[in-house]
């Protein structure tokens, strides 16, 4: 770039030491160590620094997310529920998106399927693929209605367990599921499932 002189022709401009590339990577890189250099110092004192937001949650808060059932069913809650109750329930809160006989609909087809995992087109259900019947009991209280999440009561969804459980031909008309007779629901598939294999995985 020239620029024009009032006695004389146009001059070549030099550059400024402070604008040549190399000047700005230099600053660059110091500021970038300043920057760090700062953020290291300041490092414990911030992470001691209390803001005022959030607190502790409280036993009764953990409690109310604390609500997984392993499949051995040790953790399930008091309550009772019979096959009856739970066909109620079902027709109320379930069988618009289930169908009226868990056939399928908006939601998953729930009923029948055994035997044919292992055919070209397998059926998953609750009486076919699902392992453990406890952990239907944590399925059904955590996440079913799906507009409506965890508002079943402890003995309506030992009722709506044992209505599908039923339909699935596992219990009897008659059956009233609490802790004890649920645990001891035998699933077809229990056996279906078996441990990763791969060795980089614990």
């Amino acid at each position: 770039m020239a620029i024009p002189r009032r006695d004389g022709p146009a001059r070549p401009m030099s550059a400024s030491p402070a604008t040549t590339p190399a000047a700005i990577g230099f600053s660059a890189i110091g500021l970038a160590a300043i920057t760090l250099a700062a953020l290291t110092l300041a490092g414990p004192a911030s992470a001691e620094t209390r803001y005022g937001i959030g607190r502790p949650a409280t036993a009764a808060e953990v409690a109310a997310w604390n609500i997984d059932i392993d499949r051995d069913g040790r953790k399930l809650p008091p309550g009772r529920g019979s096959v009856a109750q739970g066909g109620t329930l079902f027709a109320e809160r379930c069988a618009a998106c289930h169908g009226e006989k868990a056939e399928g609909g908006l939601g998953d087809r729930l009923v029948g399927g055994q035997g044919t995992l292992a055919s070209a087109t397998p059926v998953k259900t609750v009486g076919s693929f699902w392992p453990y019947a406890p952990t239907l009991f944590d399925y059904v209280r955590r996440a079913m209605p799906m507009n409506a999440p965890q508002s079943l009561t402890d003995d309506e969804v030992y009722a709506v367990v044992g209505y599908l459980l039923n339909l699935n031909g596992l219990v009897p008309d008659d059956a009233v599921l609490e802790a004890r007779t649920l645990a001891a629901v035998r699933m077809p598939n229990r056996d279906g499932f078996v441990p990763d294999p791969r060795p980089d995985v614990p």
